[in-house]
């Protein structure tokens, strides 16, 4: 079996993975889980960029990737640091 043929296989798991990403963000319980499961689906987009840098033989894909794993972290922490947890239960006990 080639590498190209691993990788191809590679990049339809990861697809896969990415589906159901997209399930868990539309059907998420609490605003938390989708909010990860938007972080998850970013994740993979790097993941799928990278292996078809390589399928390619364009390692500039390598470097979009790159800057799309920074969009993602820097967007994920904007959106928990303005999304509104009041309702969620507090595991710390006030006294």
């Amino acid at each position: 079996m080639s590498l190209t043929v691993v990788f191809a296989i590679a990049c339809i798991c990861t697809l896969v993975a990415m589906a159901m990403s997209l399930i868990r963000a539309t059907i998420g319980p609490t605003v938390f889980d989708r909010i990860l499961a938007v972080n998850n689906f970013g994740t993979m987009t790097v993941l799928l960029l990278g292996f078809l840098g390589f399928l390619t033989e364009r390692p500039d894909f390598l470097d979009i990737a790159l800057v799309y794993a920074l969009m993602n972290f820097i967007a994920t922490i904007a959106v928990l640091r303005y999304s509104d947890f009041s309702h969620a239960p507090s595991d710390e006990v006030s006294e």
